[in-house]
């Protein structure tokens, strides 16, 4: 249903409820002019009639004496409201007669022309002894008259206003009773469209009734096919992504994260990783069996498990038959997580099988390191805690931390004086379409810390910023380059939100503020946050982009993947956009089971009207599958280059 055809069965019901109340009134207010019209007539016409008769049976007691006769007529003329007395004698002498204009009253005078009242002069004949004096005409003046009528009229049009008040207030609550389940049966039509399913509860007018039955039905069928689609596309990622016996990622998977994690520019500056490896895999196998060794290799997947489910960004995964490694989102903690694994392990792992013993390699490396150099560094160190014995622990890496050694304070207030200073500003990387056109540019931002020093990437900083609540306002200033940019040269740009300005107090009425600022440049700018926000903040983000749809800015998630099976919630978002991360398509040219996985998950998204990007693509082969997959946009060093050589 169009909102073309609500707004016209609304209109019309309302036209037909206007033109029968205005019938209604001008016949009601028709019938009372006519009806008091008659009575003053009437009552006008008995007057003139009286006022002669009483005027006759004056002049019969005066005999026939014609100058006290026109004394009498005379005075009563004067004084007795009359606006007409003739009287004409029987003995043919002249007649008396005197005519005036009446006195204005109350009443205006169009009022007493359109009443086109006009009582015909009462007659009488006057007897004097027996015989007749003469004929006697009457008019009484109708002032009063119509000024009763005038007041009458006032109040009968004030009766008859509040009447058709009171009726045009009924009638609107009755329109208003049918509008507004219209309506929202409309708006439940235009989230469909829009990719929401949305419920409404059932009006009490009938007809609509049945109606939004019908359509609930609807969105109840289509929320049970998204999601029996949505089981699927986790069960593909399951397939792609984890290892079958212990439910980890599996070695293809942690790789595409820990190299994503290396390069990804709103992550640490610093990372550690741990490596563990069970021993002599082969004979432990040969000595206690299949079922046995599959036993202790899921006590070490289950010891390594909690961290992921306490620590954002800490994900754990099965390299190989004996090789486990946890990657951990902070600098300066691998030794210690390695060596608190040993000792739980170390009480575990002997009661389920004599012998059996484990090797912990431990790593601190920074961001930007090669995967191939970080994997090498670490198996160097689980090969030294290997010499060492059983449930041993080997530390490689680098173990200082910048931050801790300049201190917190100094990194505050290094991000303090960037932002008070204007010492920020976007870079750019282009997201293309298939066709290889520019859909915007990625635009993470960069702060000079020190004035002269260089732009420092968000790894470097981020962390504090979090951690001393100064999101919002680098987030807030982020916005505000983008629009100024935009406003330079016309390019849509996207611009990152970390998940923890949108638990900042006003942060969503602020941001709403400034891009209404700009409304010009709004339709050009894309805001993305975190997937794990959709989750763990998903009220916050969805309030986010309630306020955000009116201003035309385009909000989507970033890093996505590996919660799309909560796509139950992701429908109510009101989302545009969805970033598939590069450990998701990291490898899908050359993996059918990724490559189900990536189309799976594009056509469920796109069956909720959401555009799908890839990021973080780097193979020539990896973009062809993903654009054979029905992708809408490719960033990455792929794009980049591709990109480049459409400009040469």
């Amino acid at each position: 249903m169009s909102s073309r055809t609500s707004a016209s069965v609304i209109r019309q019901v309302g036209l037909v409820l206007l033109a029968s109340l205005l019938l209604a009134l001008l016949g009601s207010a028709g019938i009372q002019w006519g009806w008091a019209r008659e009575q003053l007539q009437v009552q006008g016409q008995q007057r003139n009639d009286d006022a002669a008769a009483m005027l006759a049976l004056t002049l019969s007691q005066l005999s026939a004496d014609r100058e006290a006769i026109d004394r009498l007529l005379s005075a009563q003329f004067d004084t007795g409201g009359y606006r007409h007395i003739r009287f004409e004698p029987a003995d043919g002498s002249a007649p008396f007669l005197r005519d005036k204009e009446a006195a204005p009253g109350t009443a205006p005078t169009w009022f007493v022309q359109q009443t086109g009242v006009e009582p015909q002069p009462g007659t009488a004949q006057a007897f004097a002894s027996g015989r007749a004096v003469g004929t006697l005409q009457v008019a009484r003046t109708l002032t009063l008259a119509h000024d009763a009528l005038w007041r009458s009229a006032r109040r009968a049009a004030a009766a008859l206003g509040t009447l058709g008040l009171a009726i045009g207030l009924l009638g609107a609550l009755a329109v208003q009773r049918i509008r507004r389940p219209l309506a929202a049966a409309v708006g439940q039509a235009r989230a469909l469209v829009a990719g929401r399913l949305v419920t409404l509860p059932e009006p009490q007018v009938q007809e609509l009734h049945a109606l939004t039955q019908a359509m609930n039905a609807m969105v109840a069928r289509l929320k049970v096919t998204f999601e029996a689609q949505a089981l699927q596309v986790e069960q593909w990622r399951r397939q792609a992504h984890c290892d079958a016996l212990t439910g980890l990622a599996n070695r293809s998977h942690f790789l595409g994260q820990f190299e994503a994690s290396l390069l990804r520019e709103d992550g640490p500056d610093r990372y550690g990783l741990v490596l563990l490896r069970l021993r002599d895999l082969a004979g432990v196998n040969r000595t206690l069996g299949r079922v046995a060794t599959d036993r202790i290799l899921s006590a070490i997947a289950q010891a390594l498990q909690p961290y992921s489910e306490r620590v954002p960004g800490c994900f754990p995964g099965r390299l190989n038959g004996a090789d486990f490694a946890l990657c951990l989102p902070v600098g300066g903690v691998a030794l210690e997580t390695a060596q608190a694994l040993a000792a739980a392990l170390r009480a575990l792992l002997p009661e389920l099988g004599p012998g059996v013993g484990v090797a912990f390699g431990a790593l601190e490396l920074r961001r930007e390191t090669a995967l191939a150099d970080a994997l090498a560094a670490a198996d160097e160190a689980l090969a030294l805690a290997e010499t060492r014995g059983t449930f041993k622990v080997a530390l490689g890496g680098e173990s200082d931390d910048e931050r801790g050694v300049r201190g917190e304070d100094t990194w505050r207030l290094g991000i303090t004086e960037a932002l008070a200073d204007g010492r920020a500003g976007l870079v750019g990387f282009v997201l293309i379409d298939a066709c290889g056109g520019l859909v915007h540019l990625e635009c993470p931002l960069r702060l000079q810390l020190h004035a002269g020093g260089a732009f420092e990437v968000a790894a470097r900083w981020l962390p504090l910023a979090v951690r001393a609540r100064m999101t919002a306002e680098i987030d807030l200033r982020a916005v505000a380059l983008a629009l100024a940019a935009i406003a330079r040269d016309g390019q849509p740009r996207c611009v990152n939100l970390a998940p923890a300005s949108l638990a900042e107090s006003g942060f969503a009425s602020r941001l709403r503020a400034l891009v209404f600022g700009a409304p010009r440049m709004t339709r050009k700018l894309w805001l993305e946050v975190d997937e794990a926000a959709a989750v763990d903040r998903f009220a916050l983000l969805q309030e986010l982009a309630r306020q955000l749809r009116a201003c035309g800015v385009r909000l989507g998630l970033e890093h996505a993947g590996a919660r799309l099976g909560r796509i139950d919630r992701l429908l109510d978002l009101g989302l545009d956009f969805i970033k598939l991360d590069t450990a998701t398509t990291r490898g899908v040219g050359s993996d059918p089971l990724r490559l189900n996985f990536v189309r799976g998950s594009v056509e469920l998204l796109h069956g909720l009207q959401l555009q799908v990007y890839a990021e973080g693509v780097a193979d020539d082969g990896d973009a062809r599958a993903l654009w054979a997959c029905g992708i809408d946009g490719i960033t990455g060093p792929w794009a980049t280059a591709q990109h480049a050589g459409a400009d040469a």
